[in-house]
């Protein structure tokens, strides 16, 4: 059986989150990976909508609607968190202050290069901050579903979507395995035990490594 979301977040919680880390998080799945990080660890979340130091997500009905991450999502505020403008949070960003960021993604391909802004002809906002993220924090770390919704393989080859960077990517987390993009290839270090490395190979167009 394939990992679940939530065991995918403790993964990379314990994998990823070190004592006293900067961390940015993507929307979607990795903004689970903060229920996951032990109490002993002291880290602090960064937001590029300018927010530093983020606390959990509200109790129903404490929601505070000036209070919102990168993704919309309502946050609670700690004593030691601060407020900023984009300029000041982009500056932390293209100042490689943030030590890690972990996003979710559209592709990934074997070399590390990233898809995970737009699908040509369907709307979007806007391309967000991860461009920026990809190109200045110091570790990227992806957190996905190994295959799309049709079934299409999201750890390729070569990325056919627009790409938000070029060999960016350091670690690939999916609900099949966990992956290190190395100089030699793209590395399965670890996997659900009942799936095996057949069915990993078969739902991906990359060539795996185990």
């Amino acid at each position: 059986m394939a990992w679940s979301k939530e065991e995918m977040c403790k993964i990379a919680a314990e994998r990823e989150i070190k004592h006293g880390f900067y961390v940015n998080l993507g929307i979607g799945i990795p903004t689970d990976v903060p229920n996951h990080i032990k109490p002993n660890i002291k880290v602090t979340f960064q937001s590029e909508n300018g927010m530093l130091g983020m606390g959990p997500f509200p109790y129903p009905g404490d929601e505070d609607p000036d209070l919102i991450n990168a993704g919309k999502q309502t946050v609670t505020a700690l004593p030691e968190s601060s407020y900023f403008d984009s300029a000041a949070s982009f500056a932390m960003i293209r100042g490689s202050h943030i030590d890690l960021s972990i996003l979710g993604a559209l592709q990934v391909s074997e070399t590390g290069d990233l898809a995970n802004w737009t699908v040509p002809g369907k709307m979007v906002k806007g391309m967000g901050g991860a461009m920026d993220l990809v190109a200045n924090v110091k570790r990227v770390v992806i957190i996905m579903e190994h295959n799309a919704k049709d079934g299409s393989p999201k750890l390729v080859d070569k990325c056919t979507l627009p790409l938000t960077g070029i060999q960016v990517v350091q670690s690939i987390i999916t609900d099949l395995g966990v992956f290190d993009i190395t100089e030699g290839g793209l590395v399965l270090l670890d996997k659900p035990l009942d799936v095996s490395v057949e069915e990993i190979r078969s739902r991906s167009s990359a060539k795996i490594i185990a």
